[in-house]
């Protein structure tokens, strides 16, 4: 289910608004972000994306005028990667498309009761992962 329903959203999303999932998950970061800037790290951190991974996806977005990489006036090994105008206006235009494509083919699918339990289950999986993956004790 959790991969035909990814390339679903990646498939509209990229129709809709010619942007990967991956491109979306970056700009809602940055979107989000105080002043619209990230630490290159930290936005690594946040999407649990390697380091050659997340520099070769920005660079393609930079490419395309969606985000920029600034060095920081403290720290000169580090980078700030910050949304342009162009990568605002995109995440705006996509984003209501993109919550109605998932409500279409995953919440208004589910009685309020069957999310609660998805929220239940997926809570117990997340607790068990961020564990590091040892067996909690019920």
């Amino acid at each position: 289910m959790g991969v035909q329903l990814t390339a679903q959203l990646h498939r509209s999303l990229q129709k809709e608004a010619g942007l990967s999932l991956s491109d979306y998950e970056v700009l809602v970061h940055l979107s989000e972000a105080d002043g619209g800037r990230l630490r290159s790290y930290e936005l690594g951190s946040r999407l649990q994306w390697e380091k050659s991974r997340l520099s070769h996806h920005l660079s393609r977005m930079e490419r395309r005028g969606l985000v920029t990489r600034e060095t920081c006036e403290s720290d000169a090994r580090g980078l700030f990667v910050v949304i342009t105008p162009r990568g605002m206006d995109t995440i705006e235009k996509a984003a209501p498309h993109h919550v109605d494509d998932v409500r279409d083919n995953l919440i208004d699918l589910l009685t309020p009761e069957e999310l609660d339990v998805l929220a239940d289950i997926s809570e117990r999986v997340l607790a068990q992962l961020d564990a590091g993956g040892e067996a909690e004790s019920a």
